[in-house]
């Protein structure tokens, strides 16, 4: 490194000669920030990996961008994390969409946030799962609906139209009771005038 300065005679000189070996002439710093987008935009939390490790990385990607100029608002990095989410945190990502103000809650919040829910998650998964006579009715009906071979996206897919179809059935039911209440209400009304 000293080769490369000792022949510069001011400290201006130095310092200008060290930015350009440190962080390149206008054209390298703009290829690194096209680089650097692209992997921000990209970022995905992998399978198996932590909100931790995931805010470690998606962290080191902010950081970077900053150097290089280009900053995002609180609403932005917060919508990208929800975004770089697995589907199985769509829930807790929509409930933290209606309920907080994401102008405001700053990167830290929002990660302390997420990893509370996961370690709730943990917690729920470490106790074992729920033996509820409705969670069981609902597994044997789906494993008699779902084989073997399908995927998970198609798995949930199938439990979504076995709801869909039992809310269905509610509905009706529910309507049916409501409109006999109704009408046994009528003709009472109508035999007192």
């Amino acid at each position: 490194m000293f080769s490369k300065i000792k022949t510069c005679t001011t400290a201006k000189e130095i310092w200008e000669k060290l930015t350009q070996i440190c962080e390149g002439n206008d054209k390298t710093k703009e290829n690194m920030l096209t680089v650097s987008k692209q992997k921000y935009e990209s970022i995905k939390m992998r399978e198996g990996e932590t909100m931790v490790e995931f805010d470690e990385r998606f962290s080191a990607f902010v950081t970077e961008l900053n150097s290089l100029g280009k900053e995002y608002s609180n609403r932005e990095l917060a919508l990208k994390v929800m975004r770089a989410l697995p589907r199985e945190w769509d829930v807790k990502t929509m409930a933290m969409r209606e309920s907080k103000d994401l102008n405001k809650i700053e990167l830290h919040d929002l990660f302390a946030n997420l990893k509370a829910y996961e370690f709730e998650l943990q917690t729920r998964s470490e106790a074992g799962p729920s033996t509820t006579q409705t969670n069981k009715a609902l597994a044997a009906e789906t494993s008699e609906q779902c084989s073997p071979s399908k995927t998970e996206e198609q798995l949930s897919n199938d439990v979504m139209s076995l709801f869909v179809m039992k809310f269905g059935k509610f509905m009706r039911r529910t309507q049916n009771l409501s409109f006999n209440y109704n009408n046994a209400h009528k003709s009472d009304k109508l035999q007192l005038i």
